[in-house]
Protein backbone atom coordinates (compact mmCIF):
# COMPACT_ATOMS: atom_id res chain seq x y z
CA UNK A 1 0.00 0.00 0.00
CA UNK A 2 1.38 3.38 -0.85
CA UNK A 3 -0.25 6.60 0.71
CA UNK A 4 0.22 9.93 -1.40
CA UNK A 5 0.23 13.36 0.42
CA UNK A 6 -0.08 16.37 -1.76
CA UNK A 7 0.47 19.71 -0.81
CA UNK A 8 1.95 23.22 -2.21
CA UNK A 9 -1.25 24.84 -3.66
CA UNK A 10 -2.42 27.96 -3.52
CA UNK A 11 -3.77 30.88 -4.77
CA UNK A 12 -1.66 33.02 -7.26
CA UNK A 13 -1.79 35.74 -10.35
CA UNK A 14 -1.48 34.59 -13.67
CA UNK A 15 1.78 34.61 -15.01
CA UNK A 16 3.19 33.40 -11.39
CA UNK A 17 4.63 30.31 -10.54
CA UNK A 18 3.97 27.18 -7.94
CA UNK A 19 5.85 24.07 -6.74
CA UNK A 20 3.26 21.32 -5.86
CA UNK A 21 4.99 18.38 -3.71
CA UNK A 22 3.51 14.66 -3.01
CA UNK A 23 4.95 12.77 -0.63
CA UNK A 24 4.32 9.08 0.06
CA UNK A 25 5.04 6.69 2.24
CA UNK A 26 6.66 3.04 1.82
CA UNK A 27 10.17 1.80 0.52
CA UNK A 28 8.99 1.36 -3.04
CA UNK A 29 8.78 4.83 -3.78
CA UNK A 30 11.67 4.30 -6.25
CA UNK A 31 9.83 1.87 -8.21
CA UNK A 32 6.68 3.54 -9.07
CA UNK A 33 6.66 5.51 -12.14
CA UNK A 34 4.23 8.97 -10.48
CA UNK A 35 1.89 11.32 -12.09
CA UNK A 36 0.05 14.25 -12.19
CA UNK A 37 -3.63 14.91 -12.90
CA UNK A 38 -5.83 17.85 -12.56
CA UNK A 39 -10.06 18.29 -12.12
CA UNK A 40 -11.44 21.93 -12.72
CA UNK A 41 -14.95 22.19 -11.59
CA UNK A 42 -17.71 20.47 -14.14
CA UNK A 43 -14.47 18.85 -15.93
CA UNK A 44 -13.15 14.85 -16.09
CA UNK A 45 -10.07 15.20 -14.31
CA UNK A 46 -6.99 14.82 -17.16
CA UNK A 47 -3.57 14.49 -17.46
CA UNK A 48 -0.86 16.39 -16.53
CA UNK A 49 2.50 15.10 -16.47
CA UNK A 50 4.43 11.48 -15.40
CA UNK A 51 7.85 10.46 -14.68
CA UNK A 52 9.40 7.17 -14.65
CA UNK A 53 10.83 5.32 -11.67
CA UNK A 54 14.13 6.46 -12.01
CA UNK A 55 13.47 10.02 -13.30
CA UNK A 56 15.12 9.43 -16.34
CA UNK A 57 12.07 9.90 -18.65
CA UNK A 58 9.11 12.36 -18.60
CA UNK A 59 5.66 12.79 -20.46
CA UNK A 60 3.71 16.21 -20.60
CA UNK A 61 0.41 16.95 -22.09
CA UNK A 62 0.25 19.40 -24.97
CA UNK A 63 -1.78 21.67 -22.20
CA UNK A 64 1.42 22.70 -20.08
CA UNK A 65 4.45 21.44 -22.01
CA UNK A 66 7.10 24.05 -21.97
CA UNK A 67 5.33 25.80 -18.87
CA UNK A 68 5.43 22.48 -16.09
CA UNK A 69 8.32 20.23 -15.46
CA UNK A 70 7.56 17.46 -13.18
CA UNK A 71 10.79 16.03 -11.10
CA UNK A 72 11.20 13.47 -8.51
CA UNK A 73 13.53 12.58 -5.26
CA UNK A 74 13.64 8.92 -4.43
CA UNK A 75 15.91 9.70 -1.18
CA UNK A 76 12.68 11.28 -0.04
CA UNK A 77 10.26 9.87 -1.99
CA UNK A 78 8.71 12.73 -3.03
CA UNK A 79 7.34 13.79 -6.46
CA UNK A 80 7.31 17.41 -7.61
CA UNK A 81 5.30 19.67 -10.22
CA UNK A 82 6.98 22.82 -11.14
CA UNK A 83 4.40 25.30 -12.77
CA UNK A 84 5.44 28.41 -14.67
CA UNK A 85 3.98 30.84 -16.21
CA UNK A 86 0.91 29.75 -14.97
CA UNK A 87 -2.64 30.53 -17.03
CA UNK A 88 -6.46 31.18 -15.40
CA UNK A 89 -7.23 27.77 -17.27
CA UNK A 90 -4.62 25.41 -15.27
CA UNK A 91 -6.79 26.36 -12.18
CA UNK A 92 -8.29 23.03 -10.45
CA UNK A 93 -7.33 20.52 -8.00
CA UNK A 94 -4.10 18.51 -8.73
CA UNK A 95 -3.59 15.30 -7.91
CA UNK A 96 -1.07 12.64 -7.62
CA UNK A 97 -0.78 8.88 -8.65
CA UNK A 98 1.22 6.12 -8.91
CA UNK A 99 1.82 3.37 -10.63
CA UNK A 100 3.12 0.32 -10.35
CA UNK A 101 3.50 -0.91 -13.60
CA UNK A 102 5.74 0.33 -16.48
CA UNK A 103 3.57 2.99 -17.97
CA UNK A 104 4.22 6.23 -18.67
CA UNK A 105 1.31 7.72 -19.99
CA UNK A 106 -1.99 10.03 -19.47
CA UNK A 107 -4.43 7.05 -18.73
CA UNK A 108 -5.27 7.44 -15.35
CA UNK A 109 -6.77 3.46 -14.72
CA UNK A 110 -3.23 2.84 -15.07
CA UNK A 111 -2.66 4.43 -12.12
CA UNK A 112 -3.28 2.41 -8.96
CA UNK A 113 -2.86 4.85 -5.80
CA UNK A 114 -4.17 9.06 -5.24
CA UNK A 115 -3.41 11.55 -3.48
CA UNK A 116 -6.23 13.79 -1.77
CA UNK A 117 -5.51 16.94 -4.01
CA UNK A 118 -4.21 20.23 -3.81
CA UNK A 119 -6.31 23.45 -5.33
CA UNK A 120 -4.61 25.58 -6.98
CA UNK A 121 -6.06 28.71 -8.35
CA UNK A 122 -5.19 31.40 -10.92
CA UNK A 123 -5.95 34.42 -11.20
CA UNK A 124 -6.35 37.50 -14.22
Amino acid sequence: QVQLVGSGGDLVQAGGSLRLSCATSGRTFSTYNMGWFRQAPGKEREFVAAISWSGGSTYYADSVKGRFIISRDNAKNTVYLQMNSLKVEDTAVYFCAACSRRYLGGNRREYDYWGQGTQVTVSS
